[in-house]
């Protein structure tokens, strides 16, 4: 009687061994595409260039700014100045730290920045009361708009008189009486304390006197205002 192995073999089908026995595992290898152009983790665009991985980081993204190949070139700075005027409203000091965050020399910033001076394209004045104008819509204080303005890149002493001139206005008193206002109308289901803490907090975050957030406390947080 044959056996069953001599008839697979007589058949050309291979041994029950063979058939059990796994090829051994050949290590993945990305495909050429994968190894070239895969995508960086953290957004930028990944290349392989001499056994080595390079992060492009793409131009206004948020992982940063390519630096400019002519960092002397005057007219490709003012270029540049003009885009992100374009895009935004900026100090002098702003628009400065941004091009020189794109590697612009501090020479070729100062002619651009001048020249943009002349033409009244930039206008720190203007724009400390632009910003001023919103610090008060959002219920902020003289001290806090100053800290606002400098942050922007504003020079203290324009933030410093822009705000004074604001303040001679009443707009920040104003803002001080709409922050307890809405305070009141946010925690009026708490006690008179819990709404007089809450607005002092409020009221310093932002910036504000405290002899007049003492007079706006007395008459909107007091026992006798919660009675009315």
């Amino acid at each position: 009687m044959i056996s069953a192995e001599e008839f697979l073999r007589e058949h050309g089908v291979a041994g029950a061994d063979a058939a059990e026995t796994p090829e051994p595992a050949t290590p993945h290898s990305p495909t050429p595409t994968t190894a070239r152009s895969g995508k960086h983790r953290d957004g930028g665009a990944r290349h392989t260039k001499g056994g080595c991985d390079a992060v492009r980081v793409r131009r206004g993204s948020g992982f940063g700014y390519m630096l400019t190949e002519t960092p002397q070139d005057e007219e490709a700075c003012k270029e540049a100045a003009l885009r992100l005027l374009d895009a935004a409203a900026r100090s002098t000091g702003g628009l400065r730290g941004k091009l020189a965050e794109r590697g612009y020399e501090p020479q070729v910033i100062d002619a651009v920045i001048d020249r943009l001076v002349e033409l009244r394209l930039l206008d720190d004045e203007d724009y400390a009361r632009m910003v001023v104008r919103a610090c008060v819509s959002r219920m902020m204080g003289m001290r806090g708009a100053v800290i606002e303005l400098t942050r922007k890149g504003v020079d203290r002493a324009i933030a410093q008189s822009v705000a004074q001139e604001a303040a001679e206005q009443g707009v920040f008193d104003e803002a001080a009486w709409e922050l307890g206002r809405s305070v009141a109308r946010k925690a009026r289901a708490c006690s008179v304390e819990v709404q007089r803490r809450r607005f002092w907090g409020a009221g310093g975050r932002k910036g504000h006197d405290p002899q007049v957030l003492r007079e706006v406390a007395h008459a909107l947080f007091s026992a006798d205002a919660s009675e009315e």
